[in-house]
């Protein structure tokens, strides 16, 4: 096959324009610090890079859903722990109510800071978390208590759990639904106040049972909910881990070496300097540059 000068300057100048896209590619890698910076550069690096970030981000997804888990479970159980210190003074007041020498007055003194108590806790039973209820079940927007009676009617939604996932498959209630018990607590505040004046001592004394009673569920309601909340720092744990291997996998998978990258673009540019000068051998004089 006759080679003729054409075909020489062609090749060249393809060995040229290869040259200078290799030396981009070298430094759009050191510029970006990534292995790839479009899906032709390596598709099969793209096509992981997808699916480790979409793990990231469901691993990320599931941090923040934690996060909120946290919210609601440690207010709910800082509202509980409210409400028995509340009855703890509560039970304190009945114990001084049920001395026989008191007179009526000082047990009604009494049962002022007693339904002062009854308020504080109707109170405590609306605390919200953003504007939502945090022990209305999934009636979210319905406040326990309004205006000093309890909501009516309680229906199922008022024992309806909130559930968030925070991990793949795996949901935990969030919420607390100790709306019968608030109820119950209330209506023995209630009882309490029609009973200071027209009880004896011995009578009034039955409410330290009362009260020692829903102090009890108090506890067994807030147990439950440090059980959830291990259960989370838990997951917690496990998130922390999983997004410290899936930020790995994707830095492995797209991040470049920069000694290697550098060492890359040093190499190309000698060969690209050499394809310079060969080139400039490979064209001839014409006749033109013997008639100057």
């Amino acid at each position: 096959m006759r080679v003729t000068q054409s075909m020489l300057s062609n090749n060249m100048l393809r060995n040229l324009s290869e040259s200078y896209r290799k030396l981009g590619k070298y430094q759009d890698q050191i510029t970006t610090g990534k292995k790839v910076n479009r899906p032709s550069d390596d598709p099969v690096v793209v096509m992981k890079g997808i699916g480790y970030r979409t793990e990231l981000n469901k691993v990320q997804q599931f941090s923040r859903n934690i996060g909120e888990a946290y919210n609601w479970l440690d207010t709910t159980d800082d509202t509980l722990d409210k409400i028995g210190s509340a009855l703890q003074r509560a039970r304190e007041l009945m114990v001084q109510a049920s001395t026989d020498t008191l007179t009526v007055e000082e047990r009604l003194q009494i049962n002022s800071e007693l339904q002062q108590l009854r308020e504080h806790i109707q109170s405590l039973a609306n605390t919200k978390i953003g504007n939502k209820y945090i022990f209305s079940g999934t009636k979210t927007t319905t406040p326990p208590f309004d205006n000093g009676y309890p909501a009516e009617p309680i229906d199922d939604a008022f024992f309806k759990g909130i559930e968030i996932e925070v991990f793949s498959g795996i949901q935990i209630q969030i919420n607390t639904t100790p709306i019968q018990l608030l109820k119950e607590i209330d209506l023995m505040f209630a009882d309490i106040n029609t009973s200071m004046d027209k009880k004896s001592a011995g009578e009034l004394s039955s409410f330290l049972e009362s009260i020692d009673n829903v102090m009890d569920k108090i506890l067994t309601t807030r147990a439950d909910i440090g059980a959830r909340q291990n259960r989370i720092e838990l997951m917690d744990e496990r998130l922390q881990s999983q997004e410290v291997i899936a930020t790995k996998q994707m830095s492995e998978n797209e991040d470049i070496d920069y000694e290697k990258a550098i060492t890359n673009l040093i190499t190309q540019e000698s060969i690209h300097r050499a394809a310079l000068s060969t080139g400039a051998r490979i064209v001839q004089p014409t006749l033109v540059d013997f008639l100057r």
